[in-house]
């Protein structure tokens, strides 16, 4: 346990434990940390937030959903809308039994783990808790990172600064493309190549241009009828 405690002071930037890793190592810190136990109950994840709301976007717009944020992303994409969640070392650690008790108490029996990109950690024990209590699991993913964990759901929202895995998008249950620029069309389809034939394909206009790139969306959906569109209601409603 004094390991444990040893890297738990570098994970977090104690001076006495060296500083912090920049982010290209991938959280390296928090590897040993979990590598270094043998007690799942003490695996920690950075949790930047947790909230119960309504699912405002993509297939399950609508639906009410426990929502697990975990910091920490590489992708750095420009539309960002929770920058706040890159930074790995702003986010308290907390155990993953401990984010499980709260998950399993909500009534919707759904998590949706998004991010950050939370497929930077082995996420198998969580996923494994609480598939053991019936909960509904949905993950959102860069698909920039090897899948870890079992789940219902996963969408999968490709960026071009970080590649997805084709065989992550053939896992994918959905393909959802947040649309920027004309450009962004071409790249929709150039993933929507390795998705398998029951994948939902989504286009999401960045919420910035939104009133520009609407238009551009409906006209090339109704060409391209494989496609649907992706509203942001949860900020048109204003809720979390």
């Amino acid at each position: 346990m004094a390991e444990t405690n040893s890297l738990l002071n570098c994970r977090r930037g104690n001076p006495t434990g060296g500083s912090n890793p920049p982010l290209s190592a991938k959280y390296y810190f928090l590897e040993l940390i979990n590598s270094a136990v043998q007690n799942h109950s003490l695996y920690l994840l950075p949790v930047m937030e947790e909230f119960y709301s309504l699912q405002g976007e993509g297939t399950h717009t609508g639906k009410p959903a426990y929502f697990l944020r975990i910091g920490g992303c590489e992708v750095g994409c420009h539309f960002c809308d929770v920058k706040e969640s890159w930074d790995v070392h702003k986010h308290t650690l907390t155990s993953v039994d401990e984010i499980s008790r709260r998950v399993i108490a909500n009534p919707s029996k759904a998590v949706v783990v998004t991010g950050g990109e939370p497929m930077l950690y082995n996420l198998d024990y969580l996923c494994e808790t609480l598939n053991n209590n019936n909960i509904k699991l949905f993950l959102e993913t860069s698909g920039s990172e090897h899948i870890s964990g079992k789940w219902d759901w996963i969408c999968v929202s490709p960026k071009r600064k970080h590649p997805p895995h084709k065989k992550i998008l053939q896992q994918a249950n959905e393909l959802k493309v947040v649309i920027c620029n004309v450009p962004d069309f071409v790249w929709a389809e150039e993933n929507a190549k390795f998705v398998n034939g029951n994948c939902e394909l989504l286009l999401q206009p960045e919420w910035n241009n939104r009133e520009i790139i609407i238009p551009l969306i409906v006209e090339y959906i109704l060409q391209n009828p494989k496609w649907k569109i992706s509203l942001q209601s949860h900020k048109y409603m204003d809720i979390p």
